[in-house]
């Protein structure tokens, strides 16, 4: 019998959202391997984690394992993908068809996650008009016209420079939530949710660990 997603009202801490998808994934690989029960210690022996807190990140979701037993592996998925939003699918806009956005454009697993790309907008003409992967490409000013509401998120991969004048566009005719993929960190009100994810950043990190071993 399928677990209940009893999901809580608190908020959950961004930590534990960020380790979560992990544990997605590495359960899915557990299940393709045949495993049926899985252990809160042996999710953290090898994902490097304290086994309590593993305990604690998946009782977020009120999902509860057995003494000796551990998790039923497949429910466990099911309930994980419901609580991540990955079992909807939210359309969103892409903006900018660059290199970065042709490749999220490419990236067939962003729909396995919940989130589809259904129009991406640049101003370049050797790109507007063209389609990547189905997706349609437009110009930017075609936005207020063409926008009609479904789409409540905007992936941006436009130029540092023009990052804060397009997340001003987006948030006036209606988008709710910003995945930004530039260094800027841009400034909109607080009911619109911004998530940054800067690959420099992470590259200024990876190169900084290096040079200290």
């Amino acid at each position: 019998m399928p677990l209940t997603n009893r999901k809580k009202n608190n908020l959950v801490p961004e930590p534990a959202l960020r380790r979560m998808p992990c544990y997605l994934a590495y359960l899915k690989l557990a299940q393709k391997e045949g495993l049926k029960h899985i252990s809160s210690t042996l999710i953290a022996r090898d994902m490097g984690v304290d086994p309590t807190q593993v305990t604690k990140d998946l009782s977020y979701t009120s999902i509860v394992g057995k003494t000796r037993v551990g998790y039923e592996v497949e429910p466990l998925i099911e309930v994980l993908e419901d609580f991540l939003g990955f079992t909807v699918v939210d359309e969103a806009y892409l903006f900018g068809v660059g290199s970065l956005g042709k490749a999220l454009l490419h990236d067939h697993g962003l729909k396995q996650f919940g989130l589809k790309v259904v129009a991406a907008f640049d101003v370049d003409p050797e790109v507007v008009g063209k389609t990547i992967e189905g997706v349609p490409i437009y110009h930017f000013e075609e936005l207020s016209k063409m926008h009609e509401g479904t789409a409540k998120i905007g992936i941006l991969t436009v130029p540092v420079d023009k990052a804060q004048d397009v997340a001003n566009k987006l948030v006036e005719v209606g988008i709710r939530a910003l995945w930004n993929f530039t260094p800027v960190r841009i400034k909109v009100d607080e009911d619109v949710v911004v998530q940054n994810t800067s690959l420099y950043a992470h590259l200024a990190v990876m190169f900084n660990r290096m040079k200290a071993e």
